[in-house]
């Protein structure tokens, strides 16, 4: 009998596939007898949550791919936790294949600006994941197998073709706002806070080396709706500051 995911479970494995930046890639090294490597790197997600990455072909797991594509990819979701243990984790499967989509560049620069400085040579190509299901841990009991169609969502055609403009009017328009989307909704010091991207499930900040995850309350799948979104986003983020103004 298959027991049913809970709706929160698939909405905390795909908050972890948006806001990690970060993962263990383990390939399967045939020199080695078929033994797994695993390996750091960093990643970004497609408007749809398929992560990407960007590998260089004289890495070892690289080459691994070469000979056999299946992957798990390992999300680290437990920073700030004492125990590290309590913190929710994600682990992928599935398959790697190379993209050339000139979208998937621009959102993984767009995440990982410093890949801008090695990104344009010629050993470096872009990779994405197609998941075939993932393994959540979340804390005591809350430990689900989930199928991969359900972790990556459907296209936003509209959404993902005003990103640009989106994120542009954000960052010369209202930097107010981003900078209370960060103090005042997620607890985030002070900073030069810009948008770097925006995508169904919500949008992702960037100060210096800080980045930041921003959750939607639904999802959204158009200009018009994101707008609408994010005004509700920065009344909630006003209406914080004066009540911290209020008690002070």
């Amino acid at each position: 009998m298959t027991v049913p995911v809970p709706d929160a479970a698939i909405q905390e494995a795909r908050y972890l596939l948006r806001a990690v930046p970060q993962g263990a890639l383990a390939t399967i090294m045939r020199q080695s007898a078929g033994a797994p490597y695993a390996s750091l790197v960093l990643l970004a997600s497609d408007h749809d949550g398929t992560p990407l990455l960007l590998l260089s072909d004289l890495a070892d797991h690289t080459k691994n791919l070469a000979e056999e594509p299946r992957v798990s990819l390992l999300l680290d979701g437990s920073a700030g936790h004492e125990d590290p243990l309590a913190g929710a984790r994600l682990t992928l499967q599935g398959r790697l294949e190379t993209t050339a989509e000139p979208r998937h560049r621009a959102r993984y620069l767009a995440r990982h600006p410093m890949a801008k400085l090695y990104a344009g040579f010629g050993d470096f190509r872009l990779w994405r994941m197609a998941v075939e299901r993932g393994h959540l841990v979340a804390g005591f009991g809350r430990i689900h197998w989930l199928p991969g169609e359900r972790l990556i969502g459907p296209e936003a055609p509209a959404l993902r073709d005003g990103e640009a403009d989106i994120v542009e009017h954000m960052n010369q328009d209202h930097g107010e706002a981003l900078q209370l989307y960060a103090t005042r909704l997620l607890g985030r010091a002070a900073g030069s806070w810009q948008m770097t991207g925006i995508d169904p499930d919500g949008l992702d900040l960037r100060s210096g080396s800080a980045t930041a995850r921003l959750a939607f309350d639904a999802p959204v799948t158009d200009p018009g709706a994101a707008r609408t979104a994010l005004i509700q986003l920065v009344a909630r983020a006003r209406a914080a500051a004066q009540a911290d103004e209020g008690s002070g």
